[in-house]
């Protein structure tokens, strides 16, 4: 069976075990995009570490929760904004200013939206997480 959004499936999965209280998560989605996202949910505080495990042919990603996530998704369509546009975006996808962060997809990268601010360039809106 194929998978529409990997990335999707990955935040979903991680919105439920938060949700249940479970502490740890093994998916079998790896790709570069869905690490990079978790890199920077784990510089923000919104997850432990996370790790690849071999299985095999292909590779998990086991990835441990602390329990602060209310709320993770991809933003689809995936809107190509500019710097004058991030206040819009942030009070529709974030439930209060400065509360959560937003992933956006730049020239220079994936990085969260206040970074975005701080080099004055726009991108492309991944994901949200609070």
């Amino acid at each position: 069976m194929s998978l529409n959004d990997p990335l999707a499936n990955v935040l979903s999965h991680i919105k439920n075990y938060e949700q249940l209280g479970k502490k740890e998560i093994l998916t079998p989605h790896n790709s570069k995009i869905i690490k990079k996202v978790l890199e920077i949910m784990q510089q923000n505080n919104f997850i432990g570490s996370f790790e690849e495990v071999p299985s095999g042919s292909h590779s998990w990603l086991k990835i441990n929760l602390l329990g602060r996530i209310n709320k993770t998704g991809v933003i689809k369509p995936q809107f190509q904004i500019t710097k004058d546009d991030f206040v819009k975006y942030e009070q529709r996808f974030l439930p209060a200013r400065d509360f959560g962060i937003i992933i956006i997809s730049t020239n220079l990268g994936l990085m969260t939206l206040k970074e975005a601010n701080e080099k004055r360039i726009g991108g492309k809106l991944i994901s949200f997480v609070y």
